[in-house]
Formats: structure tokens, sequence, C-alpha cells
């Protein structure tokens, strides 16, 4: 029943921003730039998780057009890896939503097929982005899971933005199904460094430190 709570709750996110759009015509992301010109991202997420080892996840993805490709470690579960390729869309101006549809393959500790998405709507100083993914474990059917990450977050500078923020993980374990807490970063440039604190008054809180590289 959580798994499928938290899943409605995704799912409202992107519902929440598709009637922004009316019969406004999807597009490639990349149409606005050069057909040639490749994108990437590099970010590491260190988990300081009360009672258990701390870890780190990182992930790297590279566009070039309508392809997006990424992959990911310690994601899934600790000791797994995942390899993910999507499709990019966009739409909207003053209000702009991207979605990726993807499907992913994963290994290791956890082995598995994992359809999953990427969306975000980004209006004036706000956006609300959520990334998701159900991974059919091909080697234990009870170990099929949801992962989610939904935020909604505000940016009064270019430099500060802050929010709120939800997960579904099984990466690590708390009390708590459903995770839910703030976040604090800083941007300059390229780089953006962001806070998290998941928990707090709820259970002993756990803490994510993400650094974001774009080029």
């Amino acid at each position: 029943m959580r798994a499928g709570a938290h899943l409605a709750i995704s799912v409202a996110f992107f519902l929440l921003g598709v009637p922004l759009f009316g019969q406004a015509e999807w597009r490639a992301a990349s149409e606005d730039v050069e057909e040639d010109r490749w994108s990437f991202e590099f970010a590491t997420m260190g988990y300081v998780v009360p009672h258990e080892r701390s870890y780190a996840s990182p992930t790297f993805s590279a566009d070039w057009q309508h392809l997006h490709t990424e992959a990911r470690y310690n994601y899934e579960n600790q000791e797994t890896g995942s390899l993910w390729v999507g499709y990019n869309f966009s739409t909207g101006q003053d209000v702009a939503l991207q979605l990726t549809p993807m499907l992913g393959g994963v290994f290791g500790k956890a082995t598995g097929i994992a359809p999953g998405f990427r969306f975000s709507v980004t209006y004036k100083k706000f956006e609300l982005s959520s990334e998701g993914e159900y991974v059919f474990d091909t080697g234990n059917r009870s170990s099929n899971f949801f992962y989610s990450w939904n935020e909604l977050t505000y940016s009064p500078a270019d430099w500060f933005h802050t929010g709120l923020v939800s997960q579904r993980t099984r990466a690590y374990q708390t009390e708590l199904d459903v995770q839910r807490g703030v976040s604090v970063g800083f941007s300059h440039n390229n780089v953006d460094f962001t806070t998290y604190v998941f928990n707090a008054g709820w259970t002993d809180p756990t803490f994510v430190l993400s650094l974001r590289f774009t080029f």
C-alpha cells in the first residue's frame, strides 16, 4: 500500500504539470541547441544514515539530441549499478516542462529490469521535479520495488535554492517507508551543492550531501 501511495504521489506530481500546457506541442528537449552538441552531468550524493554505514551514490549522464543515457551506482541498492537509456522531450516557455521516459538494467546485489522516468516543471522561481523507477527483480519477484525522489524548490536568487523533498528507497533502511525532508542549496556557474535533511522530527535524521557538475 505504501509503494502504491508513493507511486500515486509521483504520478500526481506529473499530472500537476500537464494541464498547464493545454494543447502545446511536445518537442525534443535539445531542439533549440546545436544538433551535435553533447551535454554531461556528474553528481555524487553522500548519505549519512543513522545506525548504518555512510556511503556515496555517484551518477553520470550524457545527452545528445533526443538521446539520454545514464549510469548509476549505489542507487537501487548498495553495491549495485544500473545503466539507462531514454528520450528527452520538452514543451512550454513561461511554464516549461521536461520529460524523459527511460528503460534501465540493474546489476549487482540487485538484478533486474526497470522502466523509469524523469520530469520537471519550472515556473518563474519554482521548480517541481520527480524521478522514479520500478525495478522488476529477475532473481526474486518479492524484491520488486518502486523507487522515487520528488522535490519542490524555490530559488529567490540564481545562486540559492531551498525546498521540500521526499524519497522512497531500498538502498538503506529507516523507520519510515516514505522519507520526507527539506533542502538548502547553493549554485555557481555549472556547480551545485545541496544539503538534504530527511525525517527530522519523525525519527533520527538522515543527511544527504549532493555535489553536481554540468558541462
